[in-house]
């Protein structure tokens, strides 16, 4: 599937291409961003729900719900792409029920760029949401919220292994 919009947010980090992968393929571990109350999610924040292979697999379902601004939201994806130690891409299935972006697909790339140096790139592509309302918000705030989300992940990583 195509998708109209995208962002990414790129690192460089020292260390190890698996070091990496298993650390940003702990999904929890990776959106923990979205389980905090924070400026971006105006208050809210969302929880996760996964499947036994806890987002780990080809096919492995992870759920999310929570509320902006006291409005349900929810959102299942799935992972499309595992490649260890280098690519993870999930996609949202069925339609989401979020405000800012609609439909999308998620992942990262690691790779070497030289003297034990991995260059981390995390994505975004995404629609806009269906409705109108959702349509005139995405087109104000989506591409902020896109940036907020793939900076957020690529920069939690590289304070972890800075530490």
């Amino acid at each position: 599937m195509g998708y109209s919009y995208s962002d990414q947010a790129v690192a460089d980090l020292s260390v190890s291409a698996q070091s990496l992968f298993d650390h940003l393929d702990d999904q929890g571990r990776l959106g923990a961003h979205m389980g905090e109350r924070s400026m971006m999610m105006m208050g809210g924040r969302m929880t996760y729900e996964f499947d036994a292979a806890q987002g780990r697999a080809i096919g492995s379902v992870i759920k999310m719900g929570g509320s902006f601004l006291g409005i349900p939201l929810s959102v299942e994806e799935v992972v499309v792409t595992r490649e260890p130690p280098h690519r993870k891409v999930w996609e949202t299935r069925g339609q989401p029920r979020i405000l800012i972006i609609g439909s999308h697909r998620m992942g990262f790339e690691i790779t070497p760029s030289g003297s034990g140096v991995m260059h981390l790139r995390v994505f975004i592509d995404y629609d806009l949401p269906a409705s109108l309302f959702g349509r005139i918000v995405g087109r104000l705030f989506a591409p902020m919220y896109a940036r907020w989300c793939v900076k957020r992940m690529a920069m939690d990583a590289a304070r972890h292994f800075s530490a």
